[in-house]
């Protein structure tokens, strides 16, 4: 996986139904874990449960912990080796009331994400090389970097890096539209424009508008239509979408490209499921489990489907061991919420 990133594969198995803390009876016990919130995307951001006094209901709660969608600044700069996207929300479930509990529904976050160690280039120089560096942890002087070499003729490198850090600042709509327009206007290579634009889609996702990252990414794959990191970012926003044959597709081109890609595994575990194939995405989960045996979203996604066939021994089981593995993760989170569900007994859900 380029640039190690890992997305909001959590919030593909996130719920944006409530859930039950001593709710009233209109509330919904478990709900199905939609195929990942996110963007996640995007990011679309971290939850953990909340209270909604305006519903009497548990919804989720940002969390700072990521490794699982891309929340901000920083998978957007790992998206500058390849264009990641979050995890989203989906809108209506569709398995049965046992499944699992998690996260509602994506919210912008700033947090700073660690980032790749090579990012694609729209531009050469040390000035580029040190806006970019400015970005892994100080926005704010990137914006100021950026703008200041834009008024002396920095061109693409200098907007790349202004769009970059409004991302970071918060302004993922306005950012996402200069991506656009330096993918479009670039003298670059196919592509580095085409990180632009998979760069572009994750801040629509930000910005929640995923028709527009639809859009920017399916550009991105013209320009580069063998990269799978590009076509598994496309499956999560047809996710968003809701159209998850389609997400199947991308994920099984990604998949003939990279055959050994576990990530891509567990999401099409997750869109199989969402499509109620539940016998084939036990078969994708256990495919990315043999490919990375401690892939805490594997384990999530293999303890969900194990709780949908009536398996909850072995669902606590990986959910334990997902919580083990990565304690300070949004998959050890949603593990934890799983289990204590579970644990409560038919009666209290």
């Amino acid at each position: 996986m380029r640039g190690g990133r890992n997305f909001g594969y959590s919030l593909l198995i996130a719920n944006d139904f409530p859930c039950q803390r001593d709710p009233p009876r209109s509330c919904p016990s478990w709900t199905d874990p939609p195929w990942p919130s996110s963007p996640r995307p995007s990011p679309p951001s971290l939850a953990q449960v909340r209270f909604q006094p305006e519903t009497k209901c548990c919804r989720v709660r940002r969390v700072r912990n990521r490794p699982l969608i891309f929340l901000g600044l920083g998978l957007i700069l790992a998206a500058a080796v390849g264009g990641g996207i979050a995890w989203y929300r989906d809108g209506a479930p569709s398995a049965p009331p046992e499944a699992v509990a998690g996260p509602a529904a994506p919210e912008p976050a700033p947090d700073l994400l660690p980032l790749p160690p090579e990012m694609p280039r729209i531009a050469d120089g040390p000035d580029y090389d040190r806006c970019l560096t400015l970005l892994r942890n100080d926005p704010d002087e990137a914006m100021r970097f950026a703008q200041a070499w834009d008024a002396t003729g920095g061109g693409d490198g200098a907007r790349h890096c202004i769009a970059l850090a409004m991302i970071g600042l918060g302004e993922a709509e306005r950012a996402a539209e200069r991506l656009e327009r330096l993918g479009n206007g670039s003298r670059a290579g196919g592509i580095a424009r085409a990180q632009v634009f998979g760069q572009a889609a994750q801040a629509w996702m930000i910005a929640g508008d995923a028709n527009r990252a639809y859009g920017a990414a399916t550009i991105a794959l013209t320009l580069s239509p063998q990269d799978a990191e590009l076509l598994v970012d496309r499956s999560v926003i047809l996710a968003a979408l809701r159209r998850f044959n389609e997400a199947l597709e991308d994920l099984d081109a990604a998949l003939a490209i990279e055959p050994e890609r576990a990530e891509a595994w567990v999401l099409r575990a997750a869109a199989l499921r969402r499509l109620d194939r539940v016998d084939q995405a036990v078969q994708a989960v256990e495919r990315a489990l043999v490919l990375a045996p401690d892939n805490v979203e594997g384990l999530l996604e293999r303890g969900i489907l194990r709780q949908l066939r009536g398996d909850v021994a072995g669902a606590q089981t990986d959910w334990r061991r997902a919580i083990e593995l990565a304690p300070d993760s949004m998959a050890a989170d949603l593990a934890h919420q799983n289990l204590e569900l579970s644990e409560m007994g038919p009666s209290r859900r």
